[in-house]
């Protein structure tokens, strides 16, 4: 059985038995064919609402190969695309009911739905992405010098230095360079493309050429005149303000962006336009300086200017914005108690209702009356799923990976609920082994989630950290959303402020405390622990504050949280969390306070240690660290360096790194 390298690791420390049981028919899901399942890319609904594109991709034989599908409403599938080893064709677009759009190779193809040839109709001089057609025009980004069309960018610069001024000088794995993220557009006749408009060259742009705009995202409405955008306001705070605006503009280019969320200084996303175009949806953080707080739903007229908050007093955090066809209410996605459930919102009474209450949805679309969406479980990968709006009946139109999951062991989440910190009620949930047998004995692996302001979903997710893998190496698979995570209402996610190893902690020791004393099947002698980012944060954390575990895993984790904020990029993050900045002598012991270095002398468990080398958020000495202070004492440590990776394992043949 392949096993990625860190559950190996594990199984040597502490001597997992043969507990595993599988029976003829059924297979572990190990690493190899966990990475060998399909992922399927969000529906792109055709203007008849009949049919949906999606992208799958496969990874086999150490490449990933992605291609185009479309499904009816019966769900019957074809494939339009090569499915070539190696190639990619995506972003799926709809011309009309019969043809389509797609790139390969930077290059935009059409073609009919009921012909294998595709003919190329545009070649940019740069890399285009986040292509989208309407009423004959094309949008897309690319990233240019200010005010410079495609051709320009190819051939401005001859050097390759970057000079700052300003602290913002690097973004998640990424050096800031005078290129930037614009949108462009230009007329389609007779599938000739005319020339690229910058539609944000008229931005206002902050002097330093390495900093200036950067656009996030972008919409049109269904009429194609107007565009609604996202961008960072220029100005010198930008490590250590979020604020990002909402624009909009014409798309025949006539007239400057105009800033609607104007006067609103936190982050803004998700921009979504009402089917008649009249309106513009999105939703507005209003803290400058917390990328966390609770997300409002803003509709504006988008003639007048008028704007209003919709379901004000709504505790819960959406992620999502889409109209209904009548532009009555909203649809969105909002993580709710480790789910990712849909809520429709009336937008003139701001009332809400659950239209699904259980796994984890996204990509939602609008198809005809009904939605059209992806949506998995803990125990099911993604698919597209149509959702009757009216009576709640949810039907699959895919079953992508269901031949490649025949006969292998897949457990589902289940939920427990105990009492943590300040006496509230702490969600977590378990998978257990395949074979499972109540008088047997076994191994428990506490998997501790990022952000921190994040949460565990029941979701199937496509990293090392899906719990069912961890069942399938005979662990007891353990998740629980302590003090911080989202979707139990923003208080409590509010709650780990200045509080990073005080809460969180508690609740995971006191969360174990609870199911070592409800189920005599867990060996409480033989625990581990994994996470990744915060998650790393909290494994070197433990390292420093208890004994329980036989292993650790740190990914990508901080072990020095003064130093973390001077070499981090996202500057409001500590400055929030933390309650000021390192070097004021008033903020300085809220940073000592919960920081792992200053117990240095009690790190004492093995433990994993693995950093990308372009990880920004949290520097690679940030492992490099704990893993010599383990070593120096004599313990035993392993650091895994990946000179191509970030702050995330994204490569697929560095995620599995397989030993027999």
């Amino acid at each position: 059985m392949y096993r990625p390298f860190y559950i190996y690791l594990l199984h040597t420390l502490i001597s997992v038995s043969a507990s595993t049981a599988f029976n003829d028919n059924t297979r572990p899901l190990d690493i190899a064919l966990f990475h060998s399942l399909s992922r399927i890319g969000p529906p792109v609904v055709s203007p008849d609402a009949t049919k949906v594109l999606f992208t799958q991709s496969r990874y086999q034989y150490n490449t990933t190969t992605t291609y185009i599908n479309v499904a009816d409403l019966a769900g019957r599938i074809a494939q339009v695309t090569p499915s070539k080893g190696g190639e990619a064709y995506g972003n799926p677009i709809w011309f009309d009911n019969e043809t389509i759009g797609y790139l390969h190779k930077n290059k935009l193809y059409k073609q009919a739905l009921n012909s294998s040839t595709a003919t190329a109709i545009y070649s940019p001089e740069t890399d285009i992405s986040s292509v989208s057609y309407r009423q004959g025009r094309l949008f897309f980004v690319a990233s240019v010098y200010a005010n410079s069309t495609l051709a320009e960018t190819k051939t401005k610069r001859g050097d390759s230095v970057l000079i700052y001024d300003n602290i913002w000088v690097r973004h998640w794995d990424e050096w800031m360079s005078e290129r930037k993220p614009a949108l462009f557009t230009a007329e389609l006749d007779d599938w000739q493309v005319g020339e690229e408009t910058n539609l944000l060259q008229s931005l206002p742009t902050f002097h330093d050429p390495q900093h200036r705009w950067a656009m996030d995202d972008y919409t049109v409405d269904r009429q194609g005149q107007v565009a609604a955008f996202l961008a960072r306001t220029p100005e010198n705070e930008q490590s250590w303000k979020t604020s990002v605006g909402v624009y909009t503009v014409p798309t025949d280019g006539s007239d400057a962006p105009r800033l609607i969320s104007k006067g609103i200084e936190g982050a803004s996303s998700a921009p979504a336009f009402s089917a008649d175009g009249r309106h513009l949806a999105w939703l507005q953080i209003t803290e400058p300086a917390y990328e966390s707080g609770r997300k409002r739903i803003y509709v504006s007229d988008v003639a007048s200017g008028a704007t209003v908050n919709v379901a004000g007093d709504w505790d819960s955090s959406p992620l999502s914005l889409v109209w209904s066809q009548d532009g009555a209410s909203l649809f969105t996605v909002v993580a709710d108690n480790g789910n990712h459930n849909i809520y429709q919102v009336d937008v003139a009474t701001g009332h809400y209702r659950p239209l699904t209450k259980a796994g984890s949805a996204s990509a939602v679309r609008i198809l005809g009356n009904d939605l059209v969406l992806l949506h998995s479980d803990t125990d099911s990968p993604s698919d597209i799923y149509r959702l009757n709006v009216s009576s709640g009946e949810r039907r699959a139109l895919t079953a992508i990976n269901e031949k490649a999951l025949e006969n292998v062991y897949i457990g589902g989440a289940e939920d427990f609920w105990f009492t943590g910190a300040r006496g509230d009620l702490v969600h977590g949930w378990l998978v257990k082994p395949p074979g499972f047998d109540s008088t047997k004995k076994y191994p428990l692996a506490c998997l501790i989630h990022g952000g921190p302001q994040q949460c565990n979903t029941h979701s199937f997710g496509y990293t090392q950290w899906n719990p069912n893998m961890y069942a399938s190496a005979g662990f007891i698979a353990v998740m629980i959303n302590f003090h911080g995570s989202s979707s139990y209402g923003q208080n409590f996610t509010d709650s780990i402020k200045e509080q990073w190893g005080g809460y969180p902690y508690d609740d995971l020791m006191m969360g174990l405390d609870y199911l070592i004393g409800k189920h005599a099947f867990i060996d409480a002698g033989r625990m581990v622990a994994l996470g990744a980012s915060y998650g790393g944060y909290m494994v070197n954390w433990i390292n420093a504050q208890s004994r329980r575990f036989r292993a650790l895993v740190s990914h990508d984790g901080m072990f020095s949280v003064p130093h973390f904020w001077y070499s981090t990029e996202e500057l409001w993050f500590p400055e929030h969390d933390f309650g000021g900045v390192p070097y004021d002598p008033m903020a300085r012991p809220r940073y000592e306070q919960f920081n792992p270095e200053r117990f240095a002398a009690n790190f004492s468990t093995p433990t994993l240690f693995i950093h990308g080398a372009n990880d920004f958020r949290l520097t690679f000495d940030q492992s490099l660290a704990p893993f010599t202070l383990l070593r120096r004492k004599g313990i035993p440590a392993r650091l895994v360096y990946f000179p191509d990776e970030n702050h995330w394992t994204s490569r697929t043949s560095n995620s599995i790194k397989c030993l027999d």
